[in-house]
């Protein structure tokens, strides 16, 4: 086990989860209390939810909580069967989810704001790629359920937790698998539910857990956080405080999804993408040019988030809506030649086609040259 997992169950306590951190250890602690036997950890990804949840799973294995009621100690015997990755009383759904492979996961980004030198080898590509891996296997299935009975039901071994992510990946007959296991709790059992999409679960299973409260966050709390993670540059350029503002209006007021996005390679290039498209739709430079060029810069993953980006705020001037990304002149840039909009619905459509293509091992430069024609006709 690396030096990511390790961080992942042991990281700083993110400041906007301190309130709710004391109330569940005060409770985990007091005579007589426990937590409830199942647990929803819901909501948009970059709230931290995933780094909440791997971070209370270590507290409550530890074997000296009592004495470290901050996080797990770290040097206990359970703690060092979570470092190696072969705790016995843990169980965790997807497989492929486990917290090694951390690139999958948004306390990926509260690692990396934590500890930029360490991180700072990790290339946005490799990220990519191991996020599109991870995703490709992410349903649950209902012999995933079944094999966790023996777990669940074996009684008399202590303190057991299963965490089950994206669980609004499951599919309705493992659902309704884990429904029983649900009604019929175990004693000192936990099951975690970690969803980035909770209108995906079925109701049933909603309404046998217990949302923890992980989506408020104060604007001047995510605003100092992101400061800070950040530092003073993004990409070789000081970073202001309406950038700040700008990120985690992006991010939707996520701040591990603002500094994943600052972080990201293609963030420095939207002003690029916005001269590049200009020129490509006055002819003023080919496609297979402008695809040449790009396949030098970004992988082909990095290039759609950076065109669904684009698009998503050029669909909002097209409604009358304010550009989010006041950094780069892309209103200027609608209002002097307005997109036509049926281009526009294709592009949208091929980039989640060519998405679904890249899982089937289509080649890079024939997505690029794809594209690179929609974008000329936009």
């Amino acid at each position: 086990m690396n030096e990511m997992t390790d961080s992942i169950y042991f990281a700083p306590l993110l400041p906007w989860q301190q309130s709710l951190w004391s109330q569940l250890t005060a409770r985990v602690l007091a005579p007589a209390q426990s937590l409830p036997h199942a647990l929803l950890a819901a909501g948009m990804q970059g709230m931290g939810k995933r780094a909440f949840v791997w971070r209370l799973v270590a507290w409550l294995l530890c074997r000296n909580r009592e004495q470290s009621p901050l996080g797990a100690c770290g040097n206990c015997e359970s703690c060092q069967w979570l470092k190696s990755g072969t705790h016995p009383s843990l169980q965790v759904l997807p497989i492929i989810n486990m917290p090694m492979n951390a690139a999958t996961h948004e306390s990926h980004a509260a690692l990396k704001s934590s500890n930029k030198t360490k991180m700072a080898s990790t290339s946005s590509t490799s990220n990519q790629a191991a996020k599109t891996a991870a995703k490709s296997s992410l349903t649950i299935k209902i012999n995933d359920i079944r094999a966790l009975q023996p777990f669940i039901y074996q009684g008399g071994q202590g303190m057991r937790i299963c965490v089950l992510d994206y669980a609004e990946q499951m599919t309705i007959a493992a659902a309704n698998a884990l429904l029983k296991t649900l009604e019929e709790p175990q004693a000192q059992v936990y099951l975690f539910l970690i969803s980035d999409i909770p209108a995906k679960l079925l109701p049933t299973i909603k309404s046998r857990v217990q949302q923890l409260p992980l989506q408020s966050i104060e604007p001047s709390v995510a605003r100092d956080y992101v400061t800070h993670a950040l530092g003073s540059t993004i990409h070789r350029e000081t970073v202001s405080p309406s950038q700040i503002e700008q990120l985690l209006q992006m991010a939707n007021g996520a701040p591990l999804a603002a500094i994943e996005l600052a972080q990201a390679d293609w963030y420095g290039k939207r002003a690029l993408w916005l001269t590049i498209w200009q020129a490509l739709r006055q002819g003023k430079r080919s496609s297979i040019a402008a695809s040449d060029y790009w396949q030098s810069q970004l992988s082909i993953q990095d290039f759609i988030q950076l065109t669904e980006t684009m698009l998503l705020d050029i669909q909002r001037l097209e409604v009358g809506l304010e550009s989010q990304q006041k950094d780069i002149e892309l209103t200027a840039a609608i209002a002097h030649n307005k997109p036509d909009s049926n281009a526009l619905d294709a592009l949208i459509g091929s980039l989640q086609q060519i998405k679904v293509a890249l899982q089937q091992n289509v080649q890079e430069k024939y997505a690029y040259d794809k594209l690179m024609q929609q974008l000329a006709q936009l």
